[in-house]
């Protein structure tokens, strides 16, 4: 299991224990992003080593913080 945190903009867009579909965005640099779509949150700028190879997840939790919300995301790999 791998967990990894996305950034969302609006609160009541998911639900934890809701399944996620995972899209990457690439750059010709080798560095890469993922959606939690459709377009709901976004993640950090991943390298190559560290992409993430699963396209379906679980929010474990949802964060509120002082900068906005935050997806904790359980992948299968």
């Amino acid at each position: 299991m791998r967990t990894e945190r996305f950034k969302m903009e609006r609160e009541g867009l998911v639900e934890e224990g809701q399944e996620v579909v995972i899209s990457e965005r690439s750059a010709v640099t080798g560095q890469y992003t993922y959606l939690v779509e459709p377009s709901i949150a976004m993640s950090g700028i991943y390298r190559t080593r560290q992409r993430i190879k699963s396209r379906k997840g679980i929010i474990k939790k949802i964060e509120k913080t002082e900068r906005g919300f935050y997806l904790l995301v359980e992948l299968e790999e």
